[in-house]
């Protein structure tokens, strides 16, 4: 018997809604196509991963929410989760995420108790489905298991080179043709090519790579459609008696899909209803402007500096000008206006150093400076523009002197001190101290807005 199965993907969404309408179209148009088509036809339909990103005003204000209802909407066979969904969300939120969905999440190496193997509550391990011609399919999903960060808001990530080969041998003999939802990157995918040709399809994420037409390695086949909806993937398996002789992959670019005469409209009112949401929780009242320079000293950048120190207990800290897209004025501020602000799913981090080596970091800050104050800083978490200027609070280096002061003294080579950043410098590589000499500590779940926001609602209350 001979039939094809069709999988369209999407992955790396991030909340790029502007995108939506076209793809959510291609969608629905290609798996009505396929069920029609002469032959014995099955279409599966499967997200990768980091479909969500707080960023848009949309997703914040709904924790999410609002992604589900649209993939809801499509008919996804399955689906697994990124980063942005794994650490970019309390623990709660994450719980919850998929309370409404109408489609499984499959992630097979993200568990709320480790010893007793015991998933993460929102998901399945594995799902096996059957083509419309009684062809076994185990659908295989895993995240990138970043240890310290999902540690920190318990729970416990387990490395592919375990998760894998574990669940090979658990469901061998039990299906045909196995597809693996990768929210690992390329480098990952491939690696997993090259050593377990049992998986048939690999469909990529993460890394934003794109494969226009698939890429076939040790006869396992790679797909993956970019980052933002800016593509969609599609592939073809083509099967003799359950058995593959033949596999294809090609994308779609966006641009290209057809597009309708609401579609503006609707991305338009996606973004106001977001803004409207936060709009109604009210903060603190200023009795004056902050605005930010990302060349100078600022303000906004001082006020920032002072609500990081509050929020970790610490004497001193850093930040970087750019995170801030916009100053805030004088009056009532609201969540719309801080996440405006802030789009940036960052966390604030402790990190204790010996003396000799504060001082080494604050040289490869000093160093980097000119550098930074311009560069067009792109993903890590950041949602910006551009670094900035970089600002201290309870530390002053003197550069004439290469002498480095926490407040007024200078600092002693062998006394250990704490400061505050945020966890985004561990990820970006202009400050590597921090990652090979630092105990750095991530503080969960508050992001930097909120860190900001709670500090001006105890210092500027409404009333």
């Amino acid at each position: 018997m001979q039939e094809t199965i069709h999988i369209l993907h999407t992955n790396d969404l991030h909340s790029h809604f502007e995108n939506w309408p076209r793809i959510s179209r291609q969608l629905a148009a290609r798996q009505a196509a396929c069920r029609t088509a002469a032959g014995t036809h099955t279409v599966l339909t499967f997200d990768i991963g980091d479909a969500m990103d707080r960023a848009h005003p949309l997703t914040e204000a709904t924790a999410g929410q609002a992604n589900i209802e649209m993939l809801n909407a499509i008919g996804y066979d399955a689906a697994t989760i990124g980063n942005n969904e794994g650490i970019g969300n309390s623990p709660h939120v994450l719980r919850h995420l998929y309370d409404h969905a109408n489609f499984p999440v499959v992630l097979g190496n993200l568990f709320s108790d480790k010893a007793q193997q015991k998933l993460a509550p929102f998901a399945i391990d594995h799902l096996l489905l059957h083509s419309a011609g009684g062809t076994r399919i185990l659908v295989l999903g895993y995240t990138a298991p970043f240890l310290t960060t999902y540690h920190a808001q318990g729970w416990y990530p387990e490395l592919i080179g375990e998760a894998l080969p574990r669940q090979l041998h658990a469901y061998a003999g039990q299906y045909d043709v196995c597809i693996l939802l990768s929210h690992l990157g390329i480098e990952m995918d491939r690696y997993i090519a090259a050593h377990y040709p049992q998986v048939d399809v690999i469909l990529g994420a993460h890394t934003h790579h794109l494969l226009p037409t698939g890429e076939m390695d040790n006869g396992v086949l790679l797909g993956a459609a970019g980052k933002w909806g800016e593509h969609m993937g599609e592939m073809a398996l083509k099967l003799k008696d359950h058995h593959i002789v033949s596999k294809k992959a090609w994308v779609y670019d966006t641009p290209d899909l057809s597009s309708a005469p609401g579609d503006a409209a609707q991305i338009q009112g996606w973004a106001d209803e977001g803004h409207h949401l936060l709009q109604q929780h009210q903060i603190a009242r200023l009795p004056k402007d902050f605005p930010i320079d990302y060349n100078h000293p600022s303000p906004m950048l001082d006020l920032a500096l002072k609500a990081l120190m509050a929020y970790t207990g610490t004497e001193a800290a850093v930040l970087n000008a750019g995170l801030f897209l916009t100053g805030l004025h004088a009056g009532i501020v609201t969540a719309d206006d801080l996440h405006t602000q802030m789009p940036h799913p960052m966390h604030a981090m402790k990190v204790t150093l010996k003396g000799t080596d504060l001082w080494r970091l604050v040289r490869e800050m000093e160093k980097n400076r000119g550098f930074l104050r311009r560069f067009p800083l792109k993903g890590m978490s950041f949602r910006g523009k551009i670094f900035g200027t970089i600002g201290y609070a309870g530390m002053r280096y003197d550069a004439a002197t290469r002498t480095l002061f926490w407040h007024d003294q200078p600092v002693d080579p062998e006394r250990t001190y704490t400061i505050a950043v945020l966890d985004h410098y561990l990820f970006i590589p202009f400050f590597p101290t921090i990652e090979i000499m630092g105990d750095n500590q991530i503080l969960f779940p508050d992001f930097l807005r909120q860190i900001v926001g709670q500090y001006l609602a105890e210092r500027y209350p409404l009333k």
